[in-house]
């Protein structure tokens, strides 16, 4: 398996923070544990979320290095990204 974005040190930084990745039932119980999924910070009507402080700040640098190279690459990543709309709040990666 290929991903683009990471290297040797950063993929081995995964494996070993990682483990087994059996041990999580889902995408949002390693989301969760990883701190990449997103916290509801909604006060009333004003809908809003930001990202959890909690999770494992060993991995936070791989996983924003990985995304950063797919964003600036035509990957898959890419593709959701521009799917979702989401070049309206991030101009910066814009097409």
């Amino acid at each position: 398996m290929d991903l683009h974005g990471i290297g040797p040190s950063g993929a081995a930084r995964l494996l070993v923070e990682v483990g087994d990745i059996t041990r999580f039932p889902n995408r949002a119980h390693f989301a969760s544990w990883s701190g990449t999924a997103p916290i509801d910070a909604s006060s009333g009507e004003q809908v809003r979320h930001r990202l959890s402080r909690a999770g494992n700040r060993q991995i936070n640098p791989v996983l924003h290095i990985m995304a950063t190279v797919q964003l600036r690459n035509p990957t898959e990543g890419r593709a959701y990204f521009d799917r979702n709309g989401s070049a309206t709040y991030w101009p910066a990666y814009g097409s």
